[in-house]
């Protein structure tokens, strides 16, 4: 069976039960497992418990947990309480997020990103193998700590988010896996050359690190439905494109025209004609739009490409619940 996750995106709109009826859905659908992203409204792990203990094959994992607002001792304790709970299906998704979020949200300094991700990382692998602990970095000094008796009976794994080639390649060094934010094909050789790289680097086998990314996607049939979706995914992409990160990212993937269009626009002010920079050829490189079958045959392209674990992605269209189902009932397996 062909491997496919499934992401909730934090969603104001879908209340407790609307995220357990949809994780039930993918459980039965033959999902592997359900990415679960914060960043703002409710936080992942509350969530993803309560997922847990309503689904029974379902692996539960943080799509992606920010390490600047925890520090890596909270971060295991919530890591081997997950998966407790879970029963060993349980994935610690990490990563640094941005400046803007962790220094205007969090009041937190966004300093040595790589450096603090890396000690978090040490600490919390060696936490959750049982080790007692004393570190002293850059980032972090702890003494003599463990999580005695309360740590995992198996081993949970760790990927790391990532997009860039110096996050790649600690991902091939350090974590059982990488996430990307975007998985368009024609990154993929790029991104299996620096989890390669990384993974030498560490004497590691680089077909062991996963490679996972989310794919935006809305299942949709009709004319006016697809208009809908391309609006919609425009002001995604848009919104990204307002992060000087982003914007140089989508302009190694080929997407100067479009770029310079939007820092144009968002350089006055015109999130609108930011958002209208996104051209439909863009749209297409970064989603899957259309009906069940076109998207599950362009899905195919993508795993191709490289990409092993295709996480769907499904952005809304009118309502949100109906949104979801659609998509995770046009990939059940």
């Amino acid at each position: 069976m062909a491997r496919l996750s499934i992401r909730l995106g934090n969603d104001p709109q879908l209340s407790p039960q609307d995220y357990l009826d949809l994780a039930r859905l993918a459980d039965d659908g033959g999902y592997e497992s359900l990415w679960m992203t914060e960043g703002a409204g409710r936080d992942a792990l509350t969530l993803l418990t309560s997922i847990a203990m309503a689904t029974g094959k379902l692996n539960v994992a943080t799509g992606i947990l920010p390490i600047y607002g925890r520090t890596p001792v909270i971060t295991a304790m919530s890591a081997s309480g997950l998966a407790a709970v879970s029963g060993g299906r349980f994935i610690l998704g990490l990563g640094v997020g941005n400046r803007s979020s962790v220094e205007s949200a969090h009041g937190i300094p966004f300093r040595r990103p790589l450096t603090r991700l890396r000690e978090t990382i040490t600490i919390v692998r060696r936490l959750l193998d049982g080790e007692q602990v004393t570190f002293k970095g850059k980032e972090f000094q702890v003494a003599g700590v463990s999580l005695g008796a309360a740590g995992p009976a198996g081993r949970v794994p760790i990927y790391i988010a990532a997009l860039g080639p110096q996050m790649l390649e600690l991902a091939g060094e350090m974590a059982d896996g990488v996430l990307l934010s975007w998985a368009p094909p024609g990154y993929m050789a790029q991104v299996a050359e620096h989890v390669r790289r990384g993974a030498v680097k560490a004497g590691r086998d680089p077909s062991e690190i996963d490679i996972a990314g989310y794919v935006r996607v809305a299942v949709a049939d009709d004319p006016d439905a697809i208009g809908a979706a391309r609006s919609a995914l425009q002001r995604e992409i848009g919104r990204y494109a307002g992060n000087p990160f982003y914007r140089s990212f989508f302009r190694q993937m080929g997407f100067e025209a479009e770029m310079s269009v939007a820092e144009q626009a968002l350089a006055r002010g015109d999130v609108a004609g930011a958002e209208a920079a996104i051209t439909p050829a863009m749209q297409d490189q970064l989603a899957l739009l259309g009906s069940g079958g076109e998207c599950r045959e362009e899905l195919e392209r993508i795993r191709e490409a490289g990409l092993q674990q295709p996480v769907i992605a499904p952005f809304a269209v009118g309502d949100h619940v109906p949104s979801y189902r659609r998509a995770i009932e046009a990939f059940a397996q």
